[in-house]
């Protein structure tokens, strides 16, 4: 079995870039017709949109036998402290990767002071709602921007000790 680390990068790393490449394609292919038709269209780009300026982290998982297959990044939003942009290669899903990422994204948020971490997912992503869950999330009120933007949305906190 392949032996996987995870490391922090800065958030314009290529690797990092790469990773959430795939994950935008995949959303696209996913929400594409639901956004088309969709009167908050341009609400629910302008949500998704991540400033770099807000990335307090961004962490990648790196494979030592095919490289980066996962990435994730936290922001500020709001005064929180907001998990953006997991992502797992298809060919890498079901082996923990998704794991040791959510695992260091907390530990990063931990060490820098926060109380929680939160997170957003659309009702099209089965996979991420799972892991959420799996990983002790618990489910929260829809909050901005998603809220009004992304009605479909699912929230959820972890508090941290």
């Amino acid at each position: 079995m392949a032996k996987v680390n995870v490391v922090a990068v800065p958030w314009e790393d290529d690797r990092a870039a790469a990773l959430r490449e795939v994950l935008q394609e995949d959303i696209h292919r996913r929400y594409a017709s639901h956004l088309q038709s969709s009167p908050n269209r341009d609400a629910a780009l302008d949500a998704l949109k991540v400033s770099p300026d807000d990335v307090l982290a961004t962490v990648i998982a790196i494979s030592d036998e095919t490289g980066p297959v996962g990435h994730a990044a936290l922001r500020s939003l709001n005064g929180e402290w907001e998990i953006k942009r997991v992502v797992v290669l298809k060919s890498e899903r079901g082996k923990g990767v998704e794991l040791l990422l959510m695992a260091e994204i907390e530990d990063i948020a931990r060490r820098g002071g926060a109380s929680r971490v939160i997170v957003q997912t659309g009702n099209a992503q089965p996979e991420a709602l799972s892991l959420y869950l799996k990983s002790g999330y618990l489910p929260i009120p829809l909050y901005e921007p998603y809220a009004t933007a992304i009605p479909f949305s699912h929230c959820f906190e972890k508090r941290l000790a």
